[in-house]
């Protein structure tokens, strides 16, 4: 077995740990089963979700089997951990599209198979759901002394909050996070559970269960929770959460997100998500050092990821984008793809009619407003400034056409090194 312990510690992914001085060796002695909960209130995963798809990928590596409990029966709950006011329950309609929605963006993450070492995805309503209330009351709730959990700090912040106070509903959670470990633990063996610091009451909870109900020593390990050096969540954008589902936050998008991750978040990024060894990330730390304008750490760091996401086909269209935004010329892309790319470019939209009877460069050029007039838009394509889809115009007599059309209904047109405008035609 390799030191898996030491590599996360080295990384910067041990948070807190039920045994520091033992887990590391224990780890050692032979494959153990671990596992972390995913959250399904969404139709995809988002970027805060990779730390703990990234780890359990870690394990399966370091040749331990990893669990991922998509939580289709805590979902329905929510948990008040971290969270300052209560969630809006789900319907088990929404659960299950979003937990059938996201069981396939695990497999870039994580091995499937029949080794003894393959990924195993569970839901834990398939187990949650066979209780009834008296049930769980009597088999579960009996086993919970209420000053402990009363003493979890997720629990006490909420409370000591007048004006939101914590519903009976979010209470519960702690207890059913707690029976999936022991349910793991019974069926699958597992014996170790891992999530973001926020979770540390819970698996504490859950490890004081299976002690309670079946004598059982299992353990538990936390990560810091992802935050950028200004204290601001990661994977969070003005336009919301970065999301690892291409219709929510497409590759070009998610890899641009990657490029422009500040220098003081690279290195950390770098050490959490990648798999690169330390030689490596050590010599992009002093390149960045060095030359922190050549942003060397953040294109590798947008490269891995977005490859680890979206594929290799989609890190090509990421780096084709990219590629337009400097100069390359621009062909076979959907107006989706264009509006992504030129999301905050000015467009003006004109029928479809004016491209089909020629539409001179000088025209498209004022009707986009990249000039002021048809005088200065002559100038600017004598002066050799003037561009369709990057290509520049060669003649101020040049008309364009249907053949022009970068996507299905879209010209971009350039005026200088930087100054773009789009047409679209309807």
């Amino acid at each position: 077995m390799t030191d898996l312990y030491s590599d996360l510690a080295w990384r910067g992914l041990i948070h807190q740990t039920t045994d520091e001085q033992q887990l590391g060796k224990w780890l050692m002695e032979k494959s153990r089963t671990v596992y972390a909960g995913f959250d399904p209130t969404a139709d995809s995963l988002h970027v805060g979700h990779m730390l703990g798809l990234s780890t359990l990928r870690r394990f399966q590596r370091a040749g331990h089997r990893p669990i991922a409990v998509v939580g289709g029966a805590t979902g329905m709950i929510g948990d008040p951990s971290g969270k300052s006011e209560e969630r809006k329950l789900l319907s088990l309609e929404e659960l299950r599209a979003n937990v059938a929605a996201i069981e396939t963006q695990m497999t870039s993450f994580l091995e499937f198979g029949k080794s003894a070492t393959s990924a195993l995805l569970v839901n834990n309503f398939d187990w949650m759901s066979r209780f009834s209330y008296l049930d769980f009351l009597r088999d579960v709730g009996k086993n919970f002394p209420v000053n402990v959990m009363l003493a979890k700090d997720s629990v006490r912040a909420r409370l000591e909050r007048s004006d939101v106070g914590l519903s009976f509903t979010e209470f519960s959670y702690m207890l059913l996070q707690a029976y999936d470990f022991v349910h793991l633990h019974d069926h699958h063996s597992c014996e170790l559970q891992v999530g973001g610091s926020d979770q540390w009451g819970n698996i504490t909870a859950g490890i004081d269960l299976a002690r309670r109900m079946r004598g059982a020593q299992l353990y538990g390990l936390t990560w810091p929770l992802l935050t950028k050096s200004d204290g601001s969540k990661m994977g969070k954008t003005e336009s919301g959460a970065v999301w690892l589902s291409p219709r929510r936050t497409s590759p070009y998008q998610f890899y641009q997100y990657w490029i422009n991750v500040d220098d003081a978040d690279a290195d950390k990024c770098l050490r959490f998500f990648t798999d690169l060894g330390r030689e490596e990330i050590e010599a992009l730390d002093a390149a960045r050092r060095e030359s922190p304008e050549a942003r060397q750490s953040q294109r590798r760091l947008a490269e891995e990821i977005t490859r680890l996401v979206h594929g290799e086909s989609g890190l090509t269209k990421a780096r084709r984008a990219s590629e337009i935004l400097f100069g390359a010329e621009i062909s076979e892309l959907s107006d989706l793809e264009l509006g992504e790319i030129f999301a905050d470019v000015p467009s003006q939209t004109l029928p479809r009619s004016t491209l089909a009877a020629g539409l001179t460069a000088i025209d498209a050029l004022v009707s986009a407003g990249l000039s002021k007039s048809k005088g200065e838009a002559r100038r600017t394509i004598e002066q050799g400034g003037g561009y369709v889809n990057n290509r520049r115009i060669d003649s101020i007599e040049r008309r364009l056409n249907e053949s022009d059309l970068a996507s299905e209904t879209v010209l971009v047109l350039r005026a200088g090194k930087k100054k773009y405008a789009l047409l679209r035609f309807q």
